[in-house]
């Protein structure tokens, strides 16, 4: 296990280092000293601006400074605000958290009952009727059905309110939780379901109801177990990107997490804050991935970590 968690940080350097690269080469383009201090604002200005933000040097020497930078902890300070990057975005982890947990918790659980539902009865009105919700679930963007959610519950019927945080009510979360689980849970529900029924089809299942044992054994003992690889796959894959930063949902629903202040940092051309919450994003990837690969080594016996 060790070896393996060993081997899993090492991998990681190149990737962050890469990451970390990119995010340099790819900017949204604009000058922020320009957008700090207004259009009107004189050359002269600007250029002391420029220089004093360090942004006036040549690229990878900016990409050196911020690697030794960044190998002391020190992600730099927000343009747009003068604060610390990693200090602002560990405050702003715990919304983005709460929300990628209750979705997602909400959308595995739903999701892999309705793949199972669905492969128990194949191709029947149930099957029919699952699948293609579904398939309507995964057609439409996350935004999309994020606007629907405000026009149709939020403002016609007033059930929800529409923006806010928790820390004015529970009922804060239903609308962009909802919204976040919708389309995985219907990637999950198909996924679940393809995959019990290649292995209801398997010879070992077979095997184990020609010796006798109950349908309840064989399918919770030798056919769910299995069946799971596929679906911890899809579900960290979606969960990763949900802890790494809700960003459209949190910005319709003004939700203060990591994603509303990537949204922000874009529009003012903060470099820090985006190369923080980039850099950010893949570490959760990493992480996250990482959990995924040991619990497929308790889901599935044939998987060894060496």
């Amino acid at each position: 296990m060790f070896m393996f968690l060993l081997r899993k940080i090492l991998y990681a350097i190149p990737v962050l280092a890469g990451v970390v690269v990119l995010t340099f080469f790819i900017r949204p383009p604009g000058d922020p000293a320009r957008v700090l201090l207004g259009q009107r604002a004189d050359s002269s200005s600007v250029a002391a601006l420029r220089q004093q933000l360090g942004l006036d040097k040549p690229l990878p020497v900016q990409v050196g400074k911020y690697m030794l930078n960044l190998a002391q902890g020190n992600m730099g300070r927000s343009i747009a605000t003068n604060r610390d990057v990693l200090e602002t975005i560990v405050e702003r982890i715990p919304p983005t958290a709460l929300l990628a947990f209750t979705a997602m918790g909400i959308a595995t659980l739903l999701g892999i009952a309705l793949g199972v539902v669905a492969s128990l009865r194949p191709n029947s009105w149930l099957d029919s009727l699952t699948m293609g919700t579904a398939l309507f679930g995964i057609s439409l963007p996350a935004f999309v059905v994020g606007l629907l959610m405000v026009l149709v519950f939020g403002i016609v019927l007033d059930w929800f309110p529409i923006s806010g945080y928790i820390d004015r009510g529970i009922e804060h979360l239903v609308l962009p939780m909802i919204t976040l689980a919708i389309r995985p849970l219907s990637i999950v529900a198909r996924v679940t379901r393809s995959s019990m029924l290649d292995v209801l089809g398997q010879d070992y299942v077979r095997t184990a109801r020609a010796k006798g044992l109950s349908n309840t054994t064989v399918f919770i003992r030798h056919a769910l177990r299995n069946a799971l690889n596929p679906v911890v796959t899809t579900v960290s894959a979606w969960f990763a990107g949900l802890l790494a930063g809700t960003y459209f949902i949190e910005f319709i629903f003004n939700w203060p997490g990591v994603g509303l202040a990537a949204f922000s940092a874009i529009e003012k051309l903060d470099y820090p804050m985006i190369q923080g919450v980039v850099l950010f994003s893949a570490v959760i990837f990493v992480v996250v991935n990482t959990i995924a690969d040991i619990v497929y080594a308790f889901i599935d016996p044939k998987v060894r970590l060496g």
